[in-house]
Protein backbone atom coordinates (compact mmCIF):
# COMPACT_ATOMS: atom_id res chain seq x y z
CA UNK A 1 0.00 0.00 0.00
CA UNK A 2 1.34 3.44 -0.91
CA UNK A 3 2.27 6.09 1.67
CA UNK A 4 -0.55 8.32 0.40
CA UNK A 5 -3.13 5.51 0.63
CA UNK A 6 -2.14 4.71 4.21
CA UNK A 7 -2.36 8.37 5.17
CA UNK A 8 -5.86 8.65 3.69
CA UNK A 9 -7.03 5.50 5.46
CA UNK A 10 -5.85 6.51 8.91
CA UNK A 11 -7.03 10.08 8.55
CA UNK A 12 -10.43 8.78 7.55
CA UNK A 13 -10.64 6.73 10.72
CA UNK A 14 -9.87 9.87 12.71
CA UNK A 15 -12.61 11.74 10.88
CA UNK A 16 -15.13 9.04 11.71
CA UNK A 17 -14.14 9.13 15.35
CA UNK A 18 -14.58 12.90 15.56
CA UNK A 19 -17.74 13.19 13.52
CA UNK A 20 -19.30 10.26 15.34
CA UNK A 21 -19.17 12.07 18.65
CA UNK A 22 -19.62 15.66 17.52
CA UNK A 23 -23.20 15.56 16.32
CA UNK A 24 -24.29 13.66 19.39
CA UNK A 25 -22.66 16.26 21.64
CA UNK A 26 -24.46 19.17 20.03
CA UNK A 27 -28.00 17.89 20.58
CA UNK A 28 -28.02 16.71 24.20
CA UNK A 29 -30.79 19.01 25.37
CA UNK A 30 -33.14 18.35 22.47
CA UNK A 31 -36.66 17.61 23.69
CA UNK A 32 -37.41 13.89 23.33
CA UNK A 33 -41.10 13.08 23.88
CA UNK A 34 -41.51 9.80 22.04
CA UNK A 35 -42.71 6.67 23.80
CA UNK A 36 -40.00 4.02 24.04
CA UNK A 37 -40.46 0.76 25.97
CA UNK A 38 -36.70 0.12 26.00
CA UNK A 39 -35.83 3.14 28.11
CA UNK A 40 -32.24 3.52 29.33
CA UNK A 41 -32.33 0.40 31.49
CA UNK A 42 -30.29 -2.04 29.38
CA UNK A 43 -27.42 0.35 28.84
CA UNK A 44 -27.11 1.34 32.48
CA UNK A 45 -26.42 -2.27 33.55
CA UNK A 46 -22.66 -2.78 33.90
CA UNK A 47 -20.72 -6.00 33.28
CA UNK A 48 -20.93 -7.87 36.60
CA UNK A 49 -17.22 -8.13 37.47
CA UNK A 50 -15.52 -4.95 38.61
CA UNK A 51 -11.83 -5.62 38.02
CA UNK A 52 -10.73 -2.33 39.46
CA UNK A 53 -8.21 -0.31 37.51
CA UNK A 54 -5.05 -0.95 35.54
CA UNK A 55 -2.31 1.64 35.15
CA UNK A 56 -1.56 2.89 31.68
CA UNK A 57 1.96 3.86 30.62
CA UNK A 58 1.82 7.23 32.40
CA UNK A 59 0.02 6.12 35.53
CA UNK A 60 -3.51 6.97 34.38
CA UNK A 61 -6.04 4.66 36.03
CA UNK A 62 -8.13 2.75 33.50
CA UNK A 63 -11.39 1.23 34.80
CA UNK A 64 -11.96 -2.35 33.66
CA UNK A 65 -14.95 -4.67 33.97
CA UNK A 66 -15.66 -8.16 32.67
CA UNK A 67 -18.31 -10.81 32.14
CA UNK A 68 -18.00 -14.49 31.39
CA UNK A 69 -15.91 -17.47 32.42
CA UNK A 70 -12.18 -16.63 32.72
CA UNK A 71 -11.42 -19.95 31.05
CA UNK A 72 -13.19 -18.92 27.83
CA UNK A 73 -11.54 -17.18 24.85
CA UNK A 74 -11.18 -13.44 25.42
CA UNK A 75 -12.78 -10.55 23.54
CA UNK A 76 -11.75 -6.99 24.48
CA UNK A 77 -14.20 -4.26 23.47
CA UNK A 78 -12.88 -0.75 22.72
CA UNK A 79 -15.42 2.11 22.74
CA UNK A 80 -15.62 5.26 20.64
CA UNK A 81 -14.91 8.98 21.11
CA UNK A 82 -16.67 10.67 24.07
CA UNK A 83 -18.55 7.44 24.91
CA UNK A 84 -17.86 4.58 27.37
CA UNK A 85 -17.98 0.82 27.79
CA UNK A 86 -21.78 0.75 28.24
CA UNK A 87 -22.25 1.14 24.49
CA UNK A 88 -21.25 -2.55 24.27
CA UNK A 89 -24.10 -3.74 26.54
CA UNK A 90 -25.74 -5.94 23.89
CA UNK A 91 -22.43 -7.60 23.11
CA UNK A 92 -21.20 -8.59 26.58
CA UNK A 93 -24.67 -9.63 27.75
CA UNK A 94 -25.13 -11.95 24.77
CA UNK A 95 -21.59 -13.19 24.12
CA UNK A 96 -20.38 -13.70 27.69
CA UNK A 97 -21.84 -17.19 27.73
CA UNK A 98 -19.23 -18.25 25.16
CA UNK A 99 -16.42 -15.77 25.73
CA UNK A 100 -14.65 -13.83 28.45
CA UNK A 101 -15.76 -10.28 27.60
CA UNK A 102 -13.42 -7.54 28.89
CA UNK A 103 -14.46 -3.89 28.65
CA UNK A 104 -12.84 -0.65 29.76
CA UNK A 105 -13.23 3.12 29.65
CA UNK A 106 -10.52 5.20 28.01
CA UNK A 107 -8.70 7.83 30.06
CA UNK A 108 -10.97 10.80 30.85
CA UNK A 109 -13.99 8.77 29.75
CA UNK A 110 -16.61 6.99 31.82
CA UNK A 111 -15.29 5.64 35.11
CA UNK A 112 -11.58 5.95 34.32
CA UNK A 113 -9.33 8.59 35.80
CA UNK A 114 -8.30 11.90 34.30
CA UNK A 115 -5.33 11.70 31.97
CA UNK A 116 -2.00 12.01 33.76
CA UNK A 117 -0.29 15.21 32.65
CA UNK A 118 -3.32 15.86 30.44
CA UNK A 119 -2.22 13.44 27.71
CA UNK A 120 -5.26 12.73 25.51
CA UNK A 121 -3.36 11.94 22.32
CA UNK A 122 -4.20 9.03 20.04
CA UNK A 123 -0.91 7.47 21.17
CA UNK A 124 -2.07 7.62 24.78
CA UNK A 125 -5.35 5.92 23.87
CA UNK A 126 -3.33 3.20 22.15
CA UNK A 127 -1.27 2.73 25.30
CA UNK A 128 -4.52 2.37 27.26
CA UNK A 129 -5.52 -0.56 25.05
CA UNK A 130 -2.08 -2.12 25.50
CA UNK A 131 -2.30 -1.76 29.29
CA UNK A 132 -5.62 -3.60 29.34
CA UNK A 133 -4.22 -6.36 27.14
CA UNK A 134 -1.25 -6.70 29.47
CA UNK A 135 -3.65 -7.24 32.38
CA UNK A 136 -5.54 -10.00 30.58
CA UNK A 137 -3.88 -13.24 31.64
CA UNK A 138 -4.77 -15.89 29.12
CA UNK A 139 -2.78 -18.47 27.21
CA UNK A 140 -4.87 -17.90 24.09
CA UNK A 141 -5.00 -15.06 21.60
CA UNK A 142 -7.36 -12.11 22.13
CA UNK A 143 -9.94 -10.63 19.76
CA UNK A 144 -10.10 -6.82 19.74
CA UNK A 145 -13.40 -5.17 18.78
CA UNK A 146 -13.17 -1.40 18.27
CA UNK A 147 -15.79 1.22 17.39
CA UNK A 148 -14.89 4.47 15.59
CA UNK A 149 -12.15 6.08 17.73
CA UNK A 150 -11.62 2.66 19.30
CA UNK A 151 -10.40 1.51 15.90
CA UNK A 152 -7.99 4.41 15.81
CA UNK A 153 -6.68 3.47 19.24
CA UNK A 154 -6.07 -0.07 18.01
CA UNK A 155 -4.03 1.35 15.13
CA UNK A 156 -2.12 3.55 17.57
CA UNK A 157 -1.31 0.46 19.58
CA UNK A 158 -0.19 -1.29 16.40
CA UNK A 159 2.24 1.55 15.77
CA UNK A 160 3.71 1.59 19.29
CA UNK A 161 3.37 -2.12 20.15
CA UNK A 162 3.53 -4.04 16.84
CA UNK A 163 4.78 -7.12 18.70
CA UNK A 164 1.35 -7.56 20.31
CA UNK A 165 -0.08 -8.58 16.95
CA UNK A 166 2.27 -11.54 16.80
CA UNK A 167 2.01 -12.55 20.46
CA UNK A 168 -1.31 -11.51 22.03
CA UNK A 169 -3.84 -10.36 19.44
CA UNK A 170 -5.51 -13.02 17.31
CA UNK A 171 -7.87 -10.80 15.33
CA UNK A 172 -9.54 -7.40 15.09
CA UNK A 173 -13.07 -6.24 14.35
CA UNK A 174 -13.37 -2.60 13.28
CA UNK A 175 -16.91 -1.20 13.59
CA UNK A 176 -17.82 2.09 11.89
CA UNK A 177 -14.27 2.70 10.67
CA UNK A 178 -13.62 4.55 7.46
CA UNK A 179 -11.16 5.52 4.76
CA UNK A 180 -10.51 8.46 2.46
CA UNK A 181 -13.93 10.03 1.87
CA UNK A 182 -14.15 11.26 5.44
CA UNK A 183 -10.81 13.03 5.17
CA UNK A 184 -12.23 15.12 2.33
CA UNK A 185 -15.63 15.43 3.99
CA UNK A 186 -16.10 15.63 7.75
CA UNK A 187 -12.46 16.16 8.67
CA UNK A 188 -11.75 18.54 5.86
CA UNK A 189 -14.77 20.70 6.64
CA UNK A 190 -13.89 20.92 10.32
CA UNK A 191 -10.37 22.05 9.59
CA UNK A 192 -11.48 24.48 6.88
CA UNK A 193 -14.06 26.14 9.11
CA UNK A 194 -12.01 26.35 12.26
CA UNK A 195 -8.39 26.74 11.16
CA UNK A 196 -8.37 29.59 8.64
CA UNK A 197 -4.96 30.97 7.85
CA UNK A 198 -2.47 29.70 10.41
CA UNK A 199 -4.99 28.71 13.11
CA UNK A 200 -3.77 25.79 15.20
CA UNK A 201 -5.57 22.48 15.62
CA UNK A 202 -5.82 23.16 19.37
CA UNK A 203 -7.60 26.43 18.63
CA UNK A 204 -9.82 24.60 16.14
CA UNK A 205 -10.82 22.04 18.75
CA UNK A 206 -11.57 24.81 21.25
CA UNK A 207 -13.74 26.38 18.58
CA UNK A 208 -15.68 23.15 18.20
CA UNK A 209 -16.26 23.12 21.95
CA UNK A 210 -17.51 26.74 21.95
CA UNK A 211 -19.87 26.03 19.05
CA UNK A 212 -21.07 22.92 20.86
CA UNK A 213 -21.80 24.90 24.00
CA UNK A 214 -23.81 27.48 22.07
CA UNK A 215 -25.93 24.84 20.38
CA UNK A 216 -26.47 22.99 23.65
CA UNK A 217 -27.95 26.13 25.15
CA UNK A 218 -30.35 26.52 22.22
CA UNK A 219 -31.46 22.94 21.63
CA UNK A 220 -34.70 22.25 19.77
CA UNK A 221 -36.62 19.25 18.49
CA UNK A 222 -34.93 19.54 15.05
CA UNK A 223 -31.62 18.96 16.85
CA UNK A 224 -32.76 15.52 17.96
CA UNK A 225 -33.90 14.78 14.43
CA UNK A 226 -30.46 15.84 13.19
CA UNK A 227 -28.82 13.26 15.41
CA UNK A 228 -31.14 10.54 14.13
CA UNK A 229 -30.61 11.56 10.53
CA UNK A 230 -26.82 11.74 10.65
CA UNK A 231 -25.82 9.05 13.14
CA UNK A 232 -28.46 6.32 13.19
CA UNK A 233 -30.41 4.02 10.93
CA UNK A 234 -34.22 4.05 10.68
CA UNK A 235 -34.80 1.43 13.37
CA UNK A 236 -32.78 2.98 16.20
CA UNK A 237 -34.96 3.54 19.25
CA UNK A 238 -35.31 7.04 20.71
CA UNK A 239 -33.76 5.71 23.92
CA UNK A 240 -30.65 4.60 22.04
CA UNK A 241 -30.25 8.00 20.41
CA UNK A 242 -30.81 9.76 23.73
CA UNK A 243 -28.35 7.54 25.53
CA UNK A 244 -25.56 8.11 23.03
CA UNK A 245 -25.94 11.90 23.00
CA UNK A 246 -26.08 11.89 26.79
CA UNK A 247 -22.79 10.03 27.05
CA UNK A 248 -21.14 12.39 24.60
CA UNK A 249 -22.37 15.42 26.49
CA UNK A 250 -21.05 14.16 29.82
CA UNK A 251 -17.53 13.77 28.45
CA UNK A 252 -15.16 16.36 29.98
CA UNK A 253 -14.42 19.51 28.04
CA UNK A 254 -10.78 18.42 27.71
CA UNK A 255 -11.93 15.44 25.69
CA UNK A 256 -13.53 17.93 23.28
CA UNK A 257 -10.47 20.15 23.09
CA UNK A 258 -7.22 18.27 23.73
CA UNK A 259 -8.37 14.87 22.48
CA UNK A 260 -10.16 16.33 19.47
CA UNK A 261 -7.08 18.29 18.45
CA UNK A 262 -5.02 15.10 18.67
CA UNK A 263 -7.47 13.19 16.51
CA UNK A 264 -7.48 15.91 13.88
CA UNK A 265 -3.67 15.95 13.77
CA UNK A 266 -3.05 12.20 13.93
CA UNK A 267 -0.77 10.43 11.49
CA UNK A 268 -0.97 6.65 11.66
CA UNK A 269 -0.03 5.89 8.08
CA UNK A 270 2.59 3.35 9.10
CA UNK A 271 0.32 1.51 11.54
CA UNK A 272 -2.03 -0.34 9.18
CA UNK A 273 0.72 -2.65 7.96
CA UNK A 274 1.31 -3.87 11.52
CA UNK A 275 -2.25 -5.20 11.85
CA UNK A 276 -1.23 -8.53 10.33
CA UNK A 277 -3.92 -10.59 12.07
CA UNK A 278 -7.25 -11.45 10.41
CA UNK A 279 -9.45 -8.35 10.54
CA UNK A 280 -13.15 -7.75 9.90
CA UNK A 281 -14.49 -4.31 8.97
CA UNK A 282 -18.20 -3.81 9.71
CA UNK A 283 -20.23 -0.83 8.50
CA UNK A 284 -23.91 0.01 8.53
CA UNK A 285 -25.48 0.66 5.15
CA UNK A 286 -27.07 3.83 6.61
CA UNK A 287 -23.85 5.09 8.24
CA UNK A 288 -23.37 8.66 7.02
CA UNK A 289 -20.18 9.07 9.03
CA UNK A 290 -18.62 6.01 7.42
CA UNK A 291 -19.52 5.77 3.72
CA UNK A 292 -19.46 2.21 2.51
CA UNK A 293 -16.79 2.94 -0.10
CA UNK A 294 -14.52 4.27 2.64
CA UNK A 295 -15.01 1.18 4.79
CA UNK A 296 -14.26 -1.04 1.81
CA UNK A 297 -11.05 0.92 1.17
CA UNK A 298 -10.04 0.47 4.81
CA UNK A 299 -10.69 -3.29 4.65
CA UNK A 300 -8.67 -3.47 1.45
CA UNK A 301 -5.75 -1.63 3.08
CA UNK A 302 -5.43 -4.16 5.89
CA UNK A 303 -2.95 -6.99 5.26
CA UNK A 304 -5.61 -9.61 6.08
CA UNK A 305 -8.90 -7.70 5.97
CA UNK A 306 -12.46 -8.49 4.97
CA UNK A 307 -15.69 -6.53 4.88
CA UNK A 308 -19.34 -6.96 5.87
CA UNK A 309 -22.37 -4.67 5.61
CA UNK A 310 -24.99 -4.37 8.36
CA UNK A 311 -28.36 -3.55 6.83
CA UNK A 312 -30.47 -0.69 8.20
CA UNK A 313 -27.72 0.33 10.63
CA UNK A 314 -26.09 3.72 11.07
CA UNK A 315 -22.86 4.58 12.90
CA UNK A 316 -23.77 2.59 16.04
CA UNK A 317 -24.62 -0.91 14.77
CA UNK A 318 -23.67 -2.54 18.08
CA UNK A 319 -26.64 -0.70 19.57
CA UNK A 320 -28.94 -0.56 16.55
CA UNK A 321 -28.72 -4.10 15.14
CA UNK A 322 -27.01 -5.99 17.98
CA UNK A 323 -28.23 -9.44 16.96
CA UNK A 324 -26.63 -9.22 13.52
CA UNK A 325 -23.42 -7.66 14.81
CA UNK A 326 -23.16 -10.31 17.53
CA UNK A 327 -23.65 -13.04 14.95
CA UNK A 328 -20.78 -11.72 12.86
CA UNK A 329 -18.47 -11.15 15.83
CA UNK A 330 -19.26 -14.62 17.19
CA UNK A 331 -18.53 -16.29 13.85
CA UNK A 332 -15.30 -14.36 13.42
CA UNK A 333 -14.23 -15.11 17.00
CA UNK A 334 -14.82 -18.82 16.50
CA UNK A 335 -12.53 -18.64 13.48
CA UNK A 336 -9.63 -16.64 14.92
CA UNK A 337 -9.80 -17.90 18.53
CA UNK A 338 -9.89 -21.57 17.69
CA UNK A 339 -8.36 -22.79 20.94
CA UNK A 340 -9.98 -21.49 24.10
CA UNK A 341 -6.77 -21.68 26.10
CA UNK A 342 -6.13 -23.17 29.52
CA UNK A 343 -7.90 -21.76 32.52
CA UNK A 344 -5.88 -19.02 34.15
CA UNK A 345 -6.64 -15.93 36.18
CA UNK A 346 -8.00 -13.42 33.69
CA UNK A 347 -8.53 -9.69 34.02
Amino acid sequence: MTRRRKAIVTAGIAAGAVAGGMVGRTVLNARRRRDDPEGHGPFSALPPEDLGTVRSFDGTEIAVRAAGDPAKPVIVFVHGFSLDLTTWHHQWSELSGRYRCVLFDFRAHGRSGSAAAGDLSPAAFGHDVAAVLDAVKTSGRILLVGHSMGSMAILSMAESHPDLFSTRVGGCVFVGSAAGDLMRGAMGSIRTMLTPGIGSLRRAASGVNRVRGHILSNATDPGYLLARATQFGPDASPATVSYVVGLAARAPTKVWTNALAGLMDSDLRHAVEHVTVPSLVLVGDRDRVTPMASAIAFADSLPNGRFEVLERAGHFPMMEVPEELNRLVDGFAREVLKAGGRKRRTA
